[in-house]
């Protein structure tokens, strides 16, 4: 999704000193420098398309790191690229059909349906009603509200695609709840933040299909290869807690009883969410059988959720909750769209200055093999979620390194999930950690964090505790690749 970051990320009690003030100043002070002297390479030349292409990525660098808009980050470098490439004509040509050539195309349509889908469903209040369904069915195990949680980021990202919509909503709902019983502030912090890491991977994503695009790949199939990658991510991350809660049961809190299966609010949050399943099942069943395009199988999610919510909203302004969530989706259509744009004009300027093709050459030509190949980029994509968004990485790497995939005898389906998950690893590390950030800014909050004392270290620690589980499931889909490529396979 596109970036969203919370407005203060410091921790709790941090003085704003003079130095911080400064520190925050230099984009300001360095970046037009940098910009200027890149776009004098550009565009002052003649100089060597590579010369050019290295120019232009570097200024995408620069921009990225000091946090210019995305779509800016991306389309401008690419613009003067090719400029300095093949002149003025070649810019009004691109600029004149690249925007429509990007964004009409029939299978991103899909993206605006989910997006409404899973706005939808938020604003009805579907958050809720989940978490009270599965509290009662499996809150009685060793960290039960922690599993509870870890499912219910599960089951929401399969109808919104928003991992830091999935995470806003859980917070909000789990955080409370576990600190009521007891539970480790630390676990009870991290469990939400790690909620989400399936969100993007679990269909429909987002981030998947703005991969497909660049990868050149088929949106259905790319959407199908993330369901068991996603289903085992959060599978294995709710087996985190249930050992950490066995291991030293203080972590866990008081358990819920197996009677609560039974319980009134359960039956009653069971009754109401009935037609989750059936639309998960129609989105997720029609475009693996075919029997639907997945932009037929977007409106159909898109209509299911529109009635779900003029049902659970009945008598409460249930067309305003429409509304709502139309304009709301509109505006995240605009900020994506805008990110297609800019990375597809960044991709022309890699293609054609040769740095693309130069740079699968030279991977190949390491002799990594397939392993050595993937895990190095494991071990790059580490270090740039340090410093980047996951959208970021994705949309600056993946033109790199797909060109390169045939030689190793990688699948593109496969590496897009591979792609996806780094990616939403980098959403929790530190010391950026954008997803991190916002549960810390929500938690902050008397009514979320009940006053309790909770510090980004503790925020951080929290959230330490499932990162090697994410780094298991990467090994695994190393290992098996099937993990991810049999359904497709299958369709």
């Amino acid at each position: 999704m596109p970036r969203s970051e919370p407005a203060d990320t410091r921790a709790p009690g941090t003085p704003t000193a003079p130095t911080g003030t400064a520190r925050r100043r230099w984009p300001a002070r360095v970046v037009p420098l940098a910009a200027i002297a890149v776009c004098a390479v550009l565009i002052l030349g003649p100089f060597t398309p590579g010369t050019v292409g290295g120019a232009s990525v570097a200024l995408m660098l620069v921009l990225v790191l000091a946090k210019v808009p995305l779509g800016a980050a991306l389309a401008v470098p690419g613009i003067a690229g090719l400029y300095g490439l093949y002149g003025a004509p070649a810019v009004v040509n691109v600029l004149a059909r690249l925007p429509f050539d990007t964004v009409a195309s029939w299978e991103f349509s899909v993206i605006p349906m989910f997006v409404f889908m899973g706005l939808l469903l938020w604003k009805a209040g579907v958050t809720e009603q989940l978490y009270t369904a599965l509290r009662g069915l499996v809150g009685w195990m060793p960290g039960g509200l922690a599993v509870v949680t870890n499912a219910a980021g599960a089951g929401l990202a399969s109808v919104s695609g928003s991992t830091v919509g999935t995470v806003h909503a859980l917070a909000r709902i789990g955080v409370p709840e576990m600190l009521r019983a007891g539970y480790d502030k630390r676990l009870a912090v991290g469990s939400v933040v790690a909620a989400g890491l399936p969100g993007q991977v679990i269909p429909p994503s987002i981030f998947l299909v703005i991969y497909a695009g660049l990868a050149q790949v088929p949106v259905g199939p790319q959407l199908i290869a993330g369901i068991a990658p996603g289903v085992l991510l959060a599978l294995c991350m709710a087996g985190t807690v249930v050992v950490l809660c066995t291991v030293r049961p203080s972590m866990g809190g008081r358990r819920g009883r197996p009677g609560d299966v039974f319980a009134p609010a359960t039956r009653a949050a069971l009754r109401l969410l009935w037609p989750l399943p059936l639309l998960i099942g129609v989105v997720l069943g029609s475009m693996y059988t075919g029997v639907v395009t997945v932009t037929e199988a977007g409106a159909v999610g898109a209509l299911g959720a529109v009635l779900i919510a003029l049902w659970c909203k009945r008598g409460d302004r249930p067309l305003a909750t429409v509304g709502l969530a139309a304009v709301d989706a509109l505006k995240a259509m605009g900020t994506i769209f805008f990110l297609f744009v800019g990375a597809m004009a960044m991709a022309q300027v890699l293609a054609v200055s040769g740095i693309g093709p130069g740079f699968s050459a030279w991977v190949t030509g390491m002799g990594l093999g397939r392993v050595g190949f993937l895990l190095l980029v494991m071990a790059a994509f580490l270090v740039m979620g340090m410093f980047m968004d996951p959208l970021s990485m994705m949309l600056v790497t993946v033109p790199l390194l797909v060109p390169a995939l045939g030689e190793l005898g990688i699948s593109p389906l496969w590496f897009g999930v591979f792609v996806v998950v780094l990616a939403e690893l980098a959403i929790v590390t530190p010391p950026v950690g954008v997803l991190t950030f916002i549960v810390q800014n929500i938690v902050e909050r008397p009514e979320v964090g009940l006053g309790r004392d909770i510090r980004l270290g503790d925020t951080f620690r929290g959230v330490a505790l499932f990162l090697p589980t994410v780094v298991l499931v990467c090994v695994l889909l190393i290992l098996f690749p099937e993990i991810a490529t049999f359904l497709p396979d299958s369709m």
